[in-house]
């Protein structure tokens, strides 16, 4: 049973950051997928940032390149994302998935499993 249990969501003012965590259980994930994507009230769930199983090959969407960075730690199948910069668009539940494709691709149907997510939210 794959289980993922984000962590580090908050209230932050504009300009702030947030470094959220991910941690997985229920299998190896060092050749997988893994990322993040974002859900705010009344709009549908949004690619943020993933990497793939080769360390280092992340992709971001663009409203969040340069301030967000993604990352991974395999030995403890950790996921992270480190938010810098944070405005109040930024405002959504945050959630982590893992791709079984090894993939870093932003579409949600690419991701096998998810957790339950965390909110974020940057007030103005």
């Amino acid at each position: 049973q794959v289980q993922l249990v984000e962590s580090g969501g908050g209230l932050v003012q504009a300009g702030g950051s947030l470094r959220l965590s991910c941690a997985a259980s229920g299998r190896t994930f060092t050749h997988y997928g893994m990322g993040w994507f974002r859900q705010a009230p009344g709009k549908e769930r949004e690619f943020v940032a993933a990497i793939s199983w080769i360390v280092g090959n992340t992709n971001y969407a663009d409203s969040v390149k340069g301030r967000f960075t993604i990352s991974r730690d395999n030995a403890k199948n950790m996921l992270y994302l480190q938010m810098n910069n944070l405005k109040p668009e930024d405002t959504a539940v945050y959630y982590c998935a893992i791709s079984l494709q090894g993939t870093n691709r932003p579409r949600p149907g690419d991701y096998n499993y998810w957790g339950q997510g965390t909110q974020v939210t940057v007030s103005s």
